[in-house]
């Protein structure tokens, strides 16, 4: 039975015990909301002692099922002041789930302000003074890991932003190479583990057993069918492996929906040169790699390995919302330029979506001119120097643009809005607005639906039907969150009744039980409404369902819309909760 691990960090002290029976069933999203909804009070600051950190694995992760490696990391968001949930590929869940750990909750605060890392292993989990770590970006404080600890370890760990508690800090997650390439980015929930005195997390799971299925050769046969599924697909059969998930700039710029210059336009001139398929072509001329796990079992293989003119290592990706972020938002068309801007998020620890958005306001701000690449990169420097104007950056779009007098910041709930502009795919604009966690496009993603024609076909840029196409991806998603699987196979899923009927048994053979179509919307639901919960009791209301006024009022190029979906629907969308 796997066990919930609770790090005391004002007693430096470690306790194990076994999941409660209203705990026992969930993992990923559905284990950390639940846990920091029944927990962690609504009225907290994000960054007391009061607030918690749960780190889980999926329901699935570990099994074998594929692509079934994501991570959870949940807290109350110190850049939204929500529930959030912060979601990850990497080896960090498959580590945790072969030594037997269901979540580890991290509490408290150490009084002595100093950082810590945490060793885990076949004995269980033990802390340790990390003094030598602290200043280090993410990349030195892994190497160094390795370099102690053997090549058979798993770090999760926080770069400059989030020893500073910068609400745009993210926690970084290993990849199969080793590093630390994987982030839960989105909410700041890096800051978090920096106020509970973690720079790092060290998990060796030699000597750990994978998770067994109750029923293995239900498990298996849904398994196959599942792997079928999504080797049949065109997007998770080979699309997304041949020019990865940056596949959609040309696509989202021609439909209009391409968010430019801090979302003043819907078509960035220079996206030809930031491509997927531009990508893909300097990947493979210098030498670089496609078709990139990032973990074990993965089967999509959407990542890559970008590279300089010399073929020495950059960085992963980029992926498709970095690219947007730091290019067209930014006015930027260098690939380069933005793949040394996603190397020092990562490294620093910043949210790639957050740090790019924040330099597009930076810029309307007038601190740099759009399109300067080398001022746009000296801007993330700022953030290793830890100067006040890199604080503010690694804090967000909506603090900068505060600090900054902007009126023209978008965001929703303090954080910003990803690589579609929702007056083009106004499916996407119901999510951003109604996301308990603030704007996020994987809370659901109704541009399959508003653009891709995946999963049926809703007209983008007319608000009908668009809070119903939401509402069930948002139920669909906190559901795929909750196993462990990643997103991506929500496209075969959608255009497949065999992939879905293969998840459900894999779940059902994983508890022993049927489990059905209907159980796994039950599960969305129930991680939906426990989250709707905390918010309500941190003060949040229908009244910050929404977007800002400018989407409202200012018409985007080329199709000349605003944001029509009312506000009247909008508050319809969770009347499933109680």
């Amino acid at each position: 039975m796997a066990a919930i691990y609770r790090v005391d960090m004002s007693s430096l002290s470690v306790r194990k015990e076994e999941a409660s029976e209203a705990y026992r069933d969930l993992g990923g999203r559905g284990l950390t909301s639940s846990i920091v909804a029944d927990e962690v009070p609504g009225t907290c600051h994000p960054l007391s002692a009061e607030n918690k950190l749960v780190i889980a694995p999926g329901i699935l992760s570990g099994t074998g099922a594929p692509c079934s490696g994501r991570i959870s990391v949940g807290a109350k968001s110190p850049l939204t002041g929500t529930i959030k949930e912060s979601n990850a590929g990497g080896q960090g869940a498959i580590a945790l789930a072969t030594l037997g750990i269901k979540a580890l909750v991290l509490e408290g605060a150490p009084v002595d302000g100093k950082f810590h890392r945490l060793m885990i292993d076949a004995d269980g989990v033990r802390i340790e003074p990390a003094d030598d770590l602290i200043g280090k970006g993410n990349y030195d404080t892994v190497a160094a890991q390795f370099e102690k600890f053997g090549d058979k370890i798993v770090c999760i760990s926080i770069g400059q932003a989030g020893e500073m508690r910068c609400s745009a800090a993210s926690i970084a997650v290993t990849d199969p190479d080793g590093r630390p390439t994987r982030h839960c980015g989105r909410g700041g929930l890096g800051a978090v583990m920096g106020s509970k005195g973690i720079k790092l997390i060290v998990m060796d799971p030699t000597g750990g057993q994978r998770p067994k299925p109750a029923d293995a050769e239900a498990f298996k046969a849904g398994a196959k069918k599942f792997q079928a599924a999504l080797s049949s697909h065109p997007l998770t059969g080979g699309g997304l492996a041949k020019l990865g998930t940056n596949a959609l700039a040309n696509v989202i710029n021609e439909a209009g929906a391409y968010p430019t210059r801090n979302f003043s336009d819907g078509q960035f001139e220079g996206t030809e040169a930031i491509s997927g398929e531009r990508q893909h072509d300097v990947i493979i001329e210098r030498g670089g790699k496609i078709g990139h796990a990032c973990h074990r079992g993965c089967t999509i293989k959407c990542s890559r390995i970008y590279v300089d003119e010399n073929g020495q290592y950059v960085t992963k990706g980029p992926e498709y919302e970095t690219i947007w972020a730091h290019g067209a938002d930014c006015g930027i068309d260098d690939l380069d330029a933005i793949a040394q801007m996603d190397r020092l998020d990562d490294d620093f620890g910043i949210d790639t979506i957050e740090a790019g958005a924040t330099i597009g306001v930076a810029m309307e701000a007038g601190i740099i001119p759009f399109g300067d690449a080398q001022q746009a990169i000296g801007l993330l420097k700022e953030v290793g120097k830890g100067t006040a104007l890199g604080r503010l950056i690694a804090s967000g779009a909506d603090v900068l643009g505060k600090a900054y007098g902007m009126s023209r910041i978008p965001t929703v709930k303090g954080q910003a809005m990803p690589a579609y502009d929702p007056r083009a795919a106004q499916g996407i604009g119901v999510t951003y607005a109604t996301s308990t966690m603030g704007a996020d496009h994987t809370a659901g993603y109704a541009i399959g639906a508003n653009i891709l024609g995946v999963g049926g076909s809703v007209d983008p840029l007319k608000p009908e039907g668009q809070v119903e196409l939401s509402r069930g991806l948002q139920i669909a998603t906190a559901s795929i969150d909750a196993s462990g699987l990643c997103l991506f196979v929500a496209f075969a899923v959608l255009d497949d009744p065999t992939a879905g009927e293969g998840v459900c048994e894999m779940l059902g053979g994983f508890y022993g039980r049927e489990f059905s179509g209907d159980d796994f919307s039950a599960l969305g639901k129930r991680v939906l409404t426990k989250e709707r919960q905390f918010n309500a009791a941190a003060g949040f209301t229908a009244a910050d369902d929404r977007l800002p006024d400018f989407f409202k009022s200012e018409k985007l190029a080329p199709h000349d819309v605003t944001f029509a979906v009312s506000d009247e629907d909008l508050d319809q969308l969770h009347d499933f909760v109680d």
